[in-house]
This record gives structure tokens, C-alpha cells and sequence, in this order.
């Protein structure tokens, strides 16, 4: 992260980090470098250090110059999905016979990742409430390397303490990664509380609008950073020109945005807790919330996801989300527009049978910037 932002508040850090005015005809946008290769100066005499688009990009630099502002780390990687981004962690500092601490409520693609992709390679895991920091350090065994965590968890909504399992993780010398896309860098800051790296899907609350693909890495420290980065380079899987411009585009109206979205999540919950046919609302924000107390320490408000159950079971949950006209029937979360689905049969399909299997009558929401009168009437009439 460069000094010139260390001091300054988000909200300036989200709209300034990493957005330097083009120095040709000072343009106060970044261009977008639409470009594969670059003219060099003679043999190995490169123009700010690009050689090639693969390697290094001037827009995925100032993306990236964002991101570590953002997240207060001294490195921040982009990546052409958030799974890509896991992948490159894992395979950066995992080798064949370590074990990783995995939670107990998790993207099902991460799990899918875990579970299907990375136990090939050799890499073993195990399942542990991470809201429990005695349950973690007893899974941990003298081959653990990492302790994963999401907070707030997908889709159950569950909180982790951050700085809790950072003490874990150091006594046992492994490394504490966090996955912060439900929360965003302008609700919790898991470096600052002690975690290693921070992992996002871009494609949700960052970019925000539902139309780009990305993700991220920041690492805490510069030695591990230059590790993720030799490999984010080695694999290649990074995020285009385009692809940054519009998240690094996004990332400007993030504060504004997770302000309404907490706000408008706030008061869906609240009518969700006394509706006939829901039997439990899944919402940190919520003073009855098992996490509620730790959620208020470690963010600035509660966030714009929302889980509930409904009477009925399954085939009432699926009838709810079919039935939503405003809530729009999708996968992902984070933009502007308001999302519903059953994530037992769309988003969490991969860990049916498994620890981490969600309630068959479960619905989850990505509570957007509308007017909250029209979301609270549209669940509403799709509760019926």
C-alpha cells in the first residue's frame, strides 16, 4: 500500500488509491490498457516495468495498487475469478501432504475446490465450526498450514472472530486466510485484526453491478505478497484491463453503496422476524444473532446478505424464490439490483451429503439499493 493513502479515510482511499490522472493528457479516469505486449527501450530496457499484459498491466496495477489501500495490506493481487484467486493461494503455499482447517458454513465453491480439486493434488482438510476457536485448534494437526474463514459465512451467515483465531493461528504457526467478500473492505479490515490474506470475489460487492467476473488476494506482509505474486504470474490466471477498469470503477461508490444495502438489509430482516411463515432469520445484525456481539466489535455494520427459513420445507422455500418478482431469481450477490435464491439447489448444490449441507428450506437474499418499501412488499407477496 503507498504511504500517501496510509492516513486518509476510506471513502478517499476507495475513490484515489491507484487512481493516478493520466499523465499525458490528464484524464482523471485510468485508461484501460487494452494491450498484450509493450515496446521496449532497447534489450530489457522496459517502460515502468511492463513487458507483457500477463505479467503486469497498468489498469490491473492501479486495481491492484486500490485493493492493498483498501484492505490495508502491502499487496493486493487481481485475478479473473475468485475461485482463481483461491486456486493460486492454495497452490502458493500448500504442497502435498498439508492439511487445511476449513469452516462448517462456506461457498460451495470453495468447498468444491477443496473437496474435489485440491484433495487430487495431495492437500488434506477437515471441517470446523469456526465460530468456536477451541473446536479450530483442535482440528489443527502438525501438518495444518492454513485456518480458512468466512465472515459472515455463506450462506448461514455465520461470524467468526477474526482476532480470536488470528491468536490460534500464530501459536500454531500457520497462516489465517479470510475470505471478506459478504463484508467488503469498508465493513471489516480482517488484516488489521491479525489475518494473513484476504480473499475476494470481485464480481459481488466491489464491482457491485452485476456485470464483471474478478478476484482478489492482499497479502499482509511484502514476503508473502512477492509469493502470491511470482505465482499469480507463474498461472496466470489474472484479470483483464476491461475487467479492472470496471471493478476499479465500482469500488469508487463502494462506501455509499454498502451504507444502503446494510440499511435496506436491516429493515427486510426485522419484517422477516415476525412473518407467520418464516421460522428463522439468519442476520448478524439482529440482536438475537449468535454472533451479533462479535459482528459489532469487528465491522461497521451488518451488510446486505440476509438467510431465512421457511415454513413448509423445501418445496415452500423453492415456491417463495419462484413467486419473487423485484427479488430477481440468480446466482451471485453484491450488486445493485436485488437477488433471491435456494441455495440447497443453486449456489450450495455441490456440498449436498457433505459437513457443510445447508437446510433444504433455506432462502437466501442479496439485499439490493432499491426502495425498501418495494423489496419489504415484494417478499411479502411472495411469502404469501
Amino acid at each position: 500500500m503507498s504511504d500517501e493513502h496510509t492516513h486518509q479515510n476510506f471513502e478517499t482511499r476507495a475513490i484515489h488509491a491507484g487512481n493516478t490522472a493520466d499523465p499525458l493528457t490528464g484524464a482523471v479516469v485510468p485508461p484501460i490498457y487494452q494491450v498484450s505486449t509493450y515496446k521496449q527501450d532497447g534489450v530489457g530496457g522496459l517502460r515502468g516495468g511492463y513487458e507483457y499484459s500477463r505479467s503486469a498491466n497498468p489498469t490491473r496495477t492501479a486495481l491492484e495498487e486500490n485493493l492493498a489501500a483498501l484492505e490495508g495490506g502491502r499487496r493486493g493481487l487481481a485475478f479473473a475469478s475468485g475461485l482463481a484467486a483461491e486456486d493460486c493461494l492454495l497452490r502458493a503455499l500448500l504442497v502435498p501432504g498439508d492439511h487445511v482447517v476449513i469452516p462448517n458454513d462456506a461457498y460451495g465453491g470453495t468447498f468444491r475446490l477443496f473437496a474435489q480439486v485440491v484433495s487430487r493434488w495431495g492437500v488434506e482438510w477437515s471441517v470446523a465450526d469456526t465460530s468456536d476457536p477451541a473446536a479450530v485448534r483442535d482440528a489443527l494437526t502438525d501438518r495444518t498450514k492454513l485456518i480458512w474463514v468466512e465472515t459472515p459465512s455463506n450462506p448461514l451467515l455465520g461470524i467468526t472472530d477474526i482476532a480470536a483465531l488470528a491468536d490460534v493461528a500464530r501459536t500454531a504457526g500457520v497462516k489465517l486466510v479470510v475470505d471478506n467478500t459478504f463484508a467488503s473492505p469498508y465493513l471489516q479490515q480482517p488484516l488489521a485484526l491479525g489475518a494473513d490474506v484476504v480473499v475476494h470475489s470481485l464480481t459481488k460487492y466491489m464491482g457491485g453491478h452485476s456485470d464483471v467476473v474478478g478476484g482478489a488476494l492482499v497479502a499482509a506482509d511484502e514476503t508473502l505478497g512477492e509469493q502470491l505474486a511470482y505465482h499469480q504470474n507463474a498461472m496466470g490466471a489474472v484479470a483483464g484491463p476491461f475487467d479492472s477498469w470496471i471493478v476499479l470503477r465500482g469500488i469508487k461508490t463502494l462506501a455509499v453503496r454498502m451504507d444502503r444495502h446494510g440499511e435496506n438489509a436491516s429493515r427486510v430482516a426485522e419484517m422477516l422476524t415476525s412473518h407467520p411463515k418464516v421460522t428463522q432469520v439468519l442476520y448478524p445484525g439482529l440482536p438475537e444473532h449468535p454472533g451479533h456481539e462479535v459482528a459489532a466489535k469487528q465491522m461497521r455494520s451488518f451488510g446486505g446478505m440476509v438467510s431465512f427459513r421457511v415454513a413448509g420445507g423445501e418445496e415452500a422455500a423453492v415456491e417463495v424464490c419462484n413467486r419473487a418478482k423485484l427479488f430477481t431469481l440468480g446466482e451471485s450477490l453484491g450488486g445493485v439490483e436485488s437477488l433471491i435464491e435456494h441455495p440447497g439447489r443453486m449456489t450450495h448444490a455441490s456440498v449436498a451429503g457433505s459437513l457443510l449441507e445447508v437446510p433444504a428450506d433455506l432462502v437466501r437474499l442479496s439485499v439490493g439499493i432499491e426502495n425498501v418499501d418495494d423489496l419489504l412488499a415484494d417478499l411479502r407477496q411472495a411469502l404469501g
